[in-house]
């Protein structure tokens, strides 16, 4: 490739600023909870926004007027629906670009130049993207059946600002990740023409880690599940217990753990040079370090015999 070109791809293009944007934001707010109680910012809105769920009733007092946006945690369901319809077209338009040839839609590919999607010929492996993006995509779809046929929600909330952002989301996920196919005008570009000769070590082992990781995710959201029925699988309750098992043994929220380390897989599965998706994983880390550490919070002011070896997010660490 001319260093011309490999400039271009390193350019802060729409995407890698975007992404770089919400991982420096919550890196902040995480510090910003880090700080001693007395030096937290006390804006209600502020924390109101930053928490969701169980964490909204162990933050401070919340204004009558905070509760008027509020909206049912159940509705994380709708996020995997949008992105099981949304990043199953993507998927679909990849799938017949790689194997029938077919051109993106115009309006995808003028979308993809916008944010950043250069035209180049085998620096990425197209291979990558499609294996990403059906992981992705298997992600939303057992997310999806969790929320509908696992999880049991209480009758906690989440901000009408998070709920919105829960939608956009996983759109921009799906076109970021479509964004790093190698393309030849409006055609996904194969090196060789031939799919299955681009696979890789790294191939192999982003998809050892991504079933790995989701196996643990969808265990810990069954423990979670499972606290609040019987043994007959019969909801008795809709209370909050302490959860003991898997990776419950180590940290407080094992299930943002997980998410972590699928979208690392992601980016093992990328070649593990990819800066646009390791820009997505420093979001991730830092959004979900953020959730974990005042679940944390909520456990420890809510059970006084919490386990004191468990750490928030990262076994032994953090």
């Amino acid at each position: 490739m001319a260093p011309g070109a490999e400039a271009e791809l390193s350019a802060l293009n729409p995407l890698r600023a975007l992404w770089l944007t919400l991982a420096a934001a919550f890196l902040l707010i995480l510090l910003l909870q880090l700080l001693p109680p007395g030096l937290l910012p006390g804006c209600a809105i502020f924390q109101d926004l930053i928490r969701y769920g169980k964490t909204k009733c162990g933050g401070p007092p919340r204004p009558a007027a905070c509760r008027a946006f509020d909206v049912p945690k159940r509705y994380f369901s709708h996020f995997y629906i949008i992105s099981v319809l949304w990043n199953g077209f993507l998927l679909w338009c990849l799938t017949q670009s790689l194997f029938l040839g077919a051109p993106f839609p115009s309006w995808l590919h003028g979308l993809l130049s916008i944010l950043g999607a250069a035209q180049f010929q085998g620096g990425e492996l197209a291979l990558s993207a499609f294996l990403v993006l059906g992981f992705l995509w298997l992600h939303s779809v057992r997310r999806l059946f969790e929320c509908l046929y696992v999880s049991v929600f209480s009758s906690v909330m989440i901000h009408i600002v998070q709920y919105c952002f829960g939608l956009v989301y996983y759109v921009l996920v799906g076109l970021t990740v479509l964004s790093q196919v190698p393309m030849d005008g409006r055609n996904a570009y194969v090196t060789g023409k031939n799919l299955l000769m681009q696979t890789r070590w790294f191939h192999i082992l982003g998809m050892m880690m991504f079933i790995w990781s989701s196996a643990h995710q969808y265990k810990c959201h069954v423990i979670l599940s499972n606290l609040r029925k019987n043994k007959a699988g019969v909801v008795i309750h809709c209370n909050h217990r302490i959860p003991f098992g898997d990776w419950f043994e180590y940290v407080s929220s094992p299930n943002y753990l997980a998410e972590l380390m699928i979208y690392i897989s992601m980016a093992v599965t990328f070649g593990f040079h990819n800066l646009t998706w390791w820009l997505v994983v420093t979001y991730v880390f830092f959004s979900q370090a953020l959730s974990a550490f005042l679940s944390h919070q909520f456990y420890k002011s809510k059970f006084v015999s919490y386990p004191k070896h468990r750490k928030a997010f990262l076994p032994f660490l953090f």
